[in-house]
């Protein structure tokens, strides 16, 4: 994936951070990404369904990811004191079942945004 791409994507995130700060809403921080990312010309969905499917099975419940920016990258978004990698794990598995090649978990509940930043990779991807 284009490195200009994905730091143009990121720039989102630090400009939300930066107007906004730590602290907030998860939901807050979703409602205010979705904005700056139109603004710069990117193509967002917000709480997309994605179906699971289990032995040729399509369950009836489906898992709902934050963010899918151009169809291509999911972005999980978070806004808690204490980070576990389980969410990453949980991103894997988004992406895994979506067919994405990246995505990023954010938490915005960082006293530096770099350290909220957590990118997952889908290696069964070209």
């Amino acid at each position: 994936m284009d490195r200009n791409y994905t730091y143009r994507i990121l720039r989102c995130a630090y400009n939300v951070y930066d107007e906004l700060g730590p602290g907030l809403l998860e939901s807050i921080y979703e409602e205010a990404l979705v904005h700056e990312l139109q603004i710069q010309g990117f193509k967002v969905e917000r709480q997309v369904p994605v179906p699971v499917i289990y032995k040729d099975k399509k369950l009836p419940t489906s898992l709902r990811l934050d963010l899918m920016v151009d169809n291509q990258v999911i972005i999980e978004l978070k806004s808690v004191s204490e980070y576990r990698k389980l969410f990453e794990k949980q991103l894997y598995t988004y992406l895994r079942l979506t067919g994405c090649e990246l995505g990023y978990v954010i938490n915005f509940n960082e006293e530096d945004l770099r350290d909220g930043i957590h990118t997952v990779v889908n290696p069964y991807v070209q």
